[in-house]
């Protein structure tokens, strides 16, 4: 049982880094807005074996208690999380929902009411796949603490709250770009289980070394094929030595790995190598490369986002913020 003045926010994930990153975001802002303290749940099984917790593993967030301690509160809303805090999103779905994992609205069941944050429970449950910080807008824009902020800025609040990596990811991007000439385009392509389009990607890379002559190009992929067509077309080309999935394994998703931890690391570390690029080259339709812009505070006049004029991608990404 929490204290009166020690309530939490148990902030639930689902998906790769970019969603349960962003989405967490939004819990850690709707934590400080209804006084709680914010306790993110990593123990779904996504980057370490099931029930070990990832967060405080792969980032040095502040000192906090972790979601174990909290298995056993009866006081939960929703209520339908009581007796499965130690589960996840996936495991309830699969249990109470089992044709709705692909469900835009499927969130608002195992989630506090965005709409009215703050219930009296001792132990309240906050997750979406993506992030919502539109939908609380209304209620920052309330709040002396967050007035004036746009659902960027707030993003960013708490990401320098909540998400500083840890020592190794930290040392490995400072090591990464040291001694590097300037500017360096980042450059981020899916292409395993989803797949941006190749030719765009090449074309805007084009351009751009054109328009910057002498540039680098810093590329985070997840594809080994991927890796040798760029190398091979474009130069001064750098990268991490990291695993790397074919056209359709996904690595957080499918592949068994030697060191989850270690791979796990690795991709944050193309996360903020990317954020700390001049340039970045990107879809929207990945939110893996939108958090790395948000972290890095890269202008969108210096991003090149290959599915901005995409009508399937707008009008999702669209539905997936305001739903």
């Amino acid at each position: 049982m929490t204290g009166a003045d020690d309530r939490i926010l148990l902030i639930k994930a689902k998906g790769g880094f970019g969603n349960r990153i962003l989405s967490a975001c939004t819990g850690i802002v709707i934590a400080a807005l209804t006084g709680r303290t914010p306790v993110v749940d990593w123990r779904d099984g996504e980057y370490l074996p099931k029930g070990e917790d990832a967060y405080p593993v792969l980032f040095d967030g502040p000192t906090s208690p972790r979601a174990a301690e909290f298995d056993e509160t009866a006081s939960v809303s929703p209520q339908l999380w009581r007796g499965r805090l130690a589960q996840h999103p996936t495991d309830v779905i699969s249990e109470l929902y089992p044709d709705d994992h692909s469900n835009p609205f499927v969130y608002r069941r195992l989630s506090i009411d965005l709409a009215h944050p703050d219930v009296a429970e001792d132990v309240a449950v906050f997750w979406s796949y993506l992030p919502k910080m539109a939908r609380i807008r209304r209620h920052a824009a309330q709040s002396p603490q967050f007035r004036g902020m746009t659902r960027n800025q707030l993003t960013r609040w708490a990401l320098d709250r909540c998400f500083t990596p840890n020592a190794r990811v930290r040392h490995e991007v400072e090591s990464l770009f040291a001694g590097r000439e300037r500017p360096i385009i980042g450059v981020h392509i899916r292409y395993t289980d989803r797949k941006v389009s190749l030719d765009r990607v090449f074309r805007e890379a084009e351009r751009l070394s054109a328009r910057v002559p002498g540039a680098r190009f810093f590329l985070a992929t997840d594809n080994h094929g991927v890796q040798d067509q760029f190398r091979s077309r474009f130069e001064n080309v750098f990268v991490i030595d990291k695993e790397l999935g074919d056209d359709d394994n996904s690595l957080h998703e499918h592949l068994i790995l030697d060191d989850p931890r270690h791979e796990a690391e690795n991709a944050l570390i193309d996360m903020w190598a990317l954020a700390q690029c001049d340039w970045l080259i990107h879809s929207r339709h990945s939110t893996f490369s939108v958090a790395a812009a948000l972290i890095g505070g890269i202008p969108v006049n210096r991003q090149r986002d290959i599915d901005r004029w995409n009508v399937r991608v707008v009008v999702k990404r669209w539905v997936q913020t305001w739903a």
